[in-house]
């Protein structure tokens, strides 16, 4: 199987400027392809991840990524999939967000600045397509073999651009009539679309310009809402250099419903295991729904795709099976074997109730908490994040679906004293799905 029926096998492809071209590219590792990362956070989240795991994907057949951080285009900010103005950020902020960024993509593909750079897996990865392992430094190749990555930021060209030269030598490319009609203004038309909004297109089809003109980069690659983007930037280098360009779109992650994955009562599933845990992140995966695991596991891990069609067979418990492998595959991926092992032994033994589970996300109560010495089960409830409210918390506990340390609460007026809460606490679970341990 080449990379690119491994791609589609995987139910990556959505959109292609040019099917037979960019096969022949990519299956031969001729492509210099870039992902844009707007700089909004200071953690990458699981919106990231699948860009992330095509730019490895690519990278270990030979291809060359480059990562382009958008320091420039995140003062402004994409309109894609919003219905508001994002927030403005400051350049401090940016420039913070950028360095995060690297260090989390650096697990992820090499860079050829890092000793953490995958490379055994690599060089397997290459040999199992009939590649020779040279493109893996630690297996004595070189860099230039190993098609090393980039970092650049677009700042270095769009923050110093002079306006009047610029929509005179770009902005004269782009139909505003066109512009119009992409996907990413209309849904924003309703509320009202800014004018520095509007520039957004103009900007990354500049980018792309730039990294043709720089780095010989011929491919771009995006999530499907990236559509419109993306062409304005083939288009224009045509228009410019009278040369060809390619763009490509993956799927975006949804799950059975049709919604984006990554989101939890909490908000965005983070790839810091300071903004989510890894047993956070583990459990956000072993969570996912039956409809979904399948297809979590095709296009977000690199178990053989082999494997994964055996598992189109699995069916009631197997399905748990597939889900802690694809916990287990994704946590491993962001945070290593180590910690992918400690998340998943927590899980088990929460589910087992032979243990409290140490490395589960723990809410921390204070003395303040404690009213007469006790916090009772809702007060628990709320402080731990379980529920929204007092009122959410007296129902679920009248409905029967709180339990403490693996026993049933019934009584909405229990109250815990902080010794009961002191040493590794107790285990608060709120249905089968949602529990913190709660300590003193």
């Amino acid at each position: 199987m080449t990379v690119f029926e491994e791609l589609k096998a995987r139910g990556l492809l959505a959109q292609l400027t040019d099917e037979e071209e960019i096969k022949e590219l990519i299956n031969n590792g001729k492509a210099t392809f870039y992902i844009g990362f707007d700089p909004t956070a200071d953690s990458l989240h699981v919106g990231h991840f699948m860009a992330l795991c095509l730019m490895k994907r690519l990278q270990m057949a030979g291809n060359k990524p480059i990562a382009l951080i958008g320091g420039g285009t995140g003062m402004i900010g994409d309109p894609s999939g919003r219905s508001d103005l994002r927030t403005m950020m400051t350049r401090e902020t940016i420039r913070h967000n950028c360095e995060c960024f690297k260090r989390q993509m650096s697990r992820f593909i090499d860079f050829g600045d890092t000793a953490e750079a995958g490379c055994p897996a690599e060089g397997e990865y290459l040999m199992s397509r009939g590649h020779s392992p040279e493109g893996c430094p630690k297996d004595g190749g070189s860099r230039e073999k190993h098609s090393v990555a980039l970092m650049v930021n677009n700042a270095d060209w769009l923050m110093d651009l002079n306006y009047i030269e610029f929509i005179r030598d770009i902005g004269v490319h782009f139909s505003v009539n066109r512009m119009l009609t992409a996907e990413c203004y209309k849904q924003r038309m309703e509320k009202g679309l800014s004018f520095l909004e509007f520039n957004y297109m103009i900007m990354q089809s500049y980018d792309f310009l730039k990294l043709y003109e720089k780095y010989g980069c011929n491919m771009q690659f995006g999530g499907d809402d990236q559509w419109s983007n993306m062409l304005g930037g083939t288009e224009l280098i045509r228009r410019k250099l009278g040369k060809d360009a390619y763009a490509m779109t993956i799927t975006l992650l949804l799950n059975s419903e049709g919604k984006k994955m990554g989101k939890t009562q909490k908000g965005a599933v983070w790839l810091d295991p300071d903004k989510t845990s890894p047993f956070e992140f583990y459990q956000y995966w072993r969570n996912v729904a039956d409809a979904d695991v399948l297809k979590c596991l095709r296009m977000l891990t690199f178990l053989p795709i082999e494997q994964i069609d055996e598992m189109d067979r699995w069916e009631g418990s197997q399905l748990n099976r597939a889900k802690e492998i694809l916990a287990y595959e994704l946590t491993k991926l962001v945070h290593g074997e180590e910690e992918a092992g400690k998340a998943q032994e927590s899980a088990r033994s929460i589910f087992s109730g032979a243990a409290s589970g140490a490395d589960m996300p723990t809410c921390q109560l204070q003395e303040q908490d404690f009213q007469n010495g006790t916090i009772d089960i809702l007060g628990i409830l709320v402080k731990a994040g379980l529920t929204g409210s007092r009122s959410e918390a007296r129902r679920a506990v009248e409905q029967g679906g709180v339990t403490v340390d693996n026993e049933k609460i019934t009584d909405v007026k229990t109250l815990y004293s902080p010794e009961q809460l002191s040493g590794e606490g107790i285990v608060v679970k709120r249905g089968k799905k949602n529990y913190k341990r709660v300590v003193c």
